[in-house]
This record gives C-alpha cells, structure tokens and sequence, in this order.
C-alpha cells in the first residue's frame, strides 16, 4: 500500500485548499477510503471517509458543509476540498485506506490556517 498526499499549505481563515492523495498497490476502486487528521499534541481524528460502492460520505461534525471528499477510480486519486478553513482546522492530513481510522495512511500534507 502507497498513498502520498499533497496539496497543503498555509492559509489564511476563510480560505480553501484542495489536497490530493495518490494511491496504489492495492485496488483503489474496490476500497473505501478515509482522510485523517493530527493536530499537534492531539490524537488522530476521522475527518471524512468515501465509500467506493456508491460513494456515499461521512463528515466530522465540525467540517461538514465546508469539507467535500471526491475520488477517481480511474486515476487512483482521493481528494479532500476545504473551503472556509478555520484555525481549528490546522493539522497533518492523512490519506488513509478504509473506512474510519483502522486503515494505513500516508505520511500526510500539513495545513496551517493563521491570520
């Protein structure tokens, strides 16, 4: 299993980005996929998962309404859009294969959200 992220940056509040995760070494399409998240000194949170059936999603409670998860079975690409990012929102985010936090995951992209 190799999955790489990308994508991350600093923002201000308010602003978007787009992370990207590149996955392979497993069959991308038959997996449901997650994005994980680690503040410092905090342990790892379930930000949101992508089901590959029918691409039915979950959201954290705090990101939903500005988060989308989306992905392409064809490329082996998971994304994660975030708009109206929050301070709260700074963290490394993982690609993680499965659904929830059980799966491996990636290295991860760190987001900082600061004014």
């Amino acid at each position: 299993v190799q999955l790489v992220e990308s994508g991350g940056g600093m923002v201000q509040p308010g602003g978007s980005l787009r992370l990207s995760c590149e996955a392979s070494g497993f069959t991308f399409a038959m997996t449901d996929m997650s994005w994980v998240r680690q503040a410092p000194g905090k342990g790892p949170e379930w930000v949101s998962g992508i089901k590959y059936k029918d691409s039915s999603t979950y959201y954290e409670e705090s990101v939903r309404g500005r988060f989308t998860i989306s992905r392409d079975d064809k490329r082996n690409v998971l994304w994660l859009q975030m708009d109206n990012l929050r301070p709260e929102d700074t963290a490394v985010y993982h690609c993680a294969k499965d659904w929830g936090l059980r799966g491996p995951r990636g290295p991860g992209t760190q987001v900082t959200v600061s004014p």
